[in-house]
């Protein structure tokens, strides 16, 4: 996983605003806190990050017009049903997955962007019977990194000012 350092020099730390910015260093941190500690789950880990990762998702969505701000300062928005391909066209909300296929240059983006979702974000902090959901250190620095990455890419590929 890449240094704190490290991500505050990438061109969009500065898009995140200050409260974002928190998160993720606080993902950071506890990441290399715990280190020595013994947890059945380090979910908690990548709890952080994955809050900025739904901000910076729902703040993307708002300034590439995505999303209204009503669906943004609101509280009935999910990401989940918005980024989700699996969903039919009537209850994916706003069809945000199509948007980004269509401004952001194809399919790869808005799949790494569900994937990151569901992946760093949904299945950690869901618990379903017969299912483990519990994550190593290893996996949640895995799953901190791929939020920075996804981040990343959509800050480049959609063309962020």
């Amino acid at each position: 996983m890449e240094a704190i350092e490290q991500i505050e020099q990438k061109i969009w730390w500065g898009y995140l605003g200050e409260d974002l910015q928190k998160l993720i260093s606080t993902s950071h941190f506890l990441f290399s806190v715990v280190r020595s500690g013994e947890f059945h789950d380090y979910a908690f880990v990548v709890f952080p990050a994955a809050k900025a990762y739904e901000g910076f998702l729902k703040k993307l969505f708002l300034d590439l017009k995505f999303i209204t701000e009503d669906d943004y300062y609101g509280k009935h928005f999910r990401i989940g049903k918005a980024l989700n391909p699996s969903l039919s066209p009537d209850l994916m909300r706003e069809g945000v997955y199509d948007k980004i296929v269509k401004y952001c240059n194809g399919k790869e983006l808005a799949d790494v962007l569900w994937e990151t979702w569901k992946e760093s974000r949904n299945l950690i902090f869901h618990w379903f019977p017969n299912e483990k959901n519990t994550i190593t250190l290893e996996e949640a620095g895995d799953r901190i990194t791929m939020i920075v990455g996804a981040i990343d890419r959509s800050f480049k590929e959609c063309r962020i000012n």
